[in-house]
């Protein structure tokens, strides 16, 4: 078993014993899972204070649709979606940490301010972005998209060596201009972005790969939750996806990733927690059987 590399955001620290997830909450109408779509600020705040109860540990904030279906979302709208819910969270759960879920750097730098985290899902699509993260001391999400521009499905992909090579060189590669930009190797988030630029085949061999990617030195994210290889790897829609998507999980935390992105915040802190006490990381809440 692999020694993750921690993160730490705001003096909060994440690692094997104690495994973030990081909730989301989409200020979408078409979002691919319909219970993540909230329409209005108040909607996603009452959603994030159920996500405090249920042990979330970042909220991550979106208010773009990845894929290529609805709408297209220009700046101005995307900033009116996501900018009052942070200010709404900021004001509402203080010590709660949040995480913006956007490629563009001006989106990142009308948040400044208020977010912990950038979320850059679009393999630094806008080269500006990393650099408002470490103007602000925010950390960052390191992604691998294979080269797709943001909202693009992918069709017809191929890696010539193979997926889990590419991953990893450009994850490396990626880190290494966060380090360089001023940012600590703890605020750097490494994601092999499962779906993202990839076939479901790809897909299930980054999970099973994860310690290869832990091996990189840096705190890995992993964003399973009810994605499209889990649908069809068990040919499922996304609302009956929980199962496969925590067996994916519990692979993944066995390996050592450090971050989960969710949409069921107590089954997958429960899954995170029982793997992080089966590989001694963790000890149990209670230890009275027996005695």
């Amino acid at each position: 078993m692999t020694d993750p590399a921690p993160l730490i955001l705001r003096g909060q620290r994440f690692d094997a014993a104690r495994p973030a997830v990081m909730g989301i909450i989409n200020r979408t109408p078409d979002s691919f899972y319909a219970p993540a779509r909230h329409a209005s600020v108040d909607s996603a705040v009452a959603r994030a204070a159920a996500m405090v109860a249920e042990g979330v540990s970042i909220v991550d904030v979106g208010g773009v649709r990845a894929g290529q279906e609805g709408e297209w979302v220009d700046a101005a709208v995307e900033i009116d979606r996501v900018r009052p819910l942070l200010t709404a969270l900021r004001r509402e759960h203080p010590k709660l940490l949040t995480s913006l879920d956007t490629w563009r750097a001006e989106v990142a730098d009308a948040c400044s301010g208020l977010i912990d985290l950038v979320n850059d899902t679009w393999q630094g699509a806008d080269p500006e972005l990393l650099g408002v993260a470490a103007r602000d001391g925010a950390g960052y999400v390191v992604s691998h998209t294979g080269g797709l521009p943001p909202r693009t499905d992918p069709v017809g992909v191929a890696y010539d060596d193979g997926v889990v090579a590419d991953v990893l060189r450009v994850l490396a590669q990626g880190a290494g201009r966060a380090e360089a930009a001023g940012l600590a190797p703890s605020q750097i988030l490494v994601d092999p972005t499962l779906d993202f630029g990839k076939t479901t085949l790809h897909s299930l061999s980054l999970v099973a790969a994860t310690g290869r990617i832990v091996d990189l030195g840096y705190p890995v994210l992993q964003a399973i939750s009810r994605k499209d290889f889990v649908g069809e790897t068990l040919d499922l829609p996304a609302d009956e996806r929980l199962e496969g998507t925590l067996a994916a999980t519990a692979i993944a935390a066995w390996q050592g990733a450090t971050v989960f992105r969710a949409h069921d915040v107590r089954a997958t802190r429960r899954v995170l927690d029982m793997v992080a006490s089966i590989r001694g990381d963790r000890p149990p809440a209670l230890a009275l059987r027996g005695r």
